[in-house]
């Protein structure tokens, strides 16, 4: 017989599901909810799901935005040359707010993980070569610059070298050139943690692949 009503044990289960939270934590944010006069619960509720209905992913780079093609891609005075390769969307925002990029990004959605059964398939390997292939079109010939910005860890490295790869024919060919993220970035760390000054050293001191 369990001591908590079946809604609030649903609720701790949920919140137990988002990264880094605990039982005994998912149960405080419960209990906050609960005991809020602000009818909060309601008003996370909403918002949950006027997300869900409204978000989508842009057709270009997969990032997380209320259009078919985001603000970023569809923007005229973004460098159309520079391609910057990131895990995750919060990859994104993290380097949008240290002011420090002025290119195009492409989220592939994680990284080659065979210990979690992430392999090359489940990947947007796929939509990556579209869109570097689009890219160069634009271009009309000039050289693209893509810069891979997994995080500095056994999997990051490994999706890098699976991008370098992808591309090794033109990068011979000098139509494409592949750069690393420099270790500005600690090993281990994961890129929406880190500060403007990281990223930044980490830009001006990426290395070929």
């Amino acid at each position: 017989m369990s001591v908590l009503p079946q809604s609030v044990e649903k609720v701790i289960n949920e919140f137990s599901k988002l990264p880094g939270v605990g039982p005994k934590t998912a149960a405080r944010m419960t209990y906050h909810y609960l005991r809020s006069p602000n009818h909060d619960a309601k008003k996370l509720a909403d918002a949950l799901g006027d997300m869900d209905e409204s978000i989508t992913f842009c057709k270009y780079c997969f990032n997380v935005s209320d259009k078919k093609i985001c603000d970023i891609c569809s923007s005229p005075i973004r460098k159309r040359n520079k391609l910057c390769i990131v895990e995750e969307p919060l990859d994104v925002v993290a380097f949008e707010n240290s002011a420090v990029y002025d290119g195009f990004y492409f989220v592939l959605g994680g990284v080659i993980s065979p210990a979690e059964g992430i392999g090359a398939k489940d990947l947007r390997f796929k939509d990556l070569k579209k869109r570097v292939k689009q890219m160069m079109e634009d271009i009309d010939g000039k050289e693209l610059e893509i810069i891979v910005a997994t995080n500095p860890n056994l999997e990051g490295e490994a999706t890098a070298s699976y991008i370098n790869d992808m591309f090794e024919k033109e990068v011979k060919e000098g139509t494409i050139l592949i750069s690393r993220l420099a270790m500005g970035l600690p090993t281990g760390a994961d890129l929406e943690y880190a500060d403007r000054l990281t990223l930044k050293r980490a830009l001006e001191g990426r290395r070929s692949i």
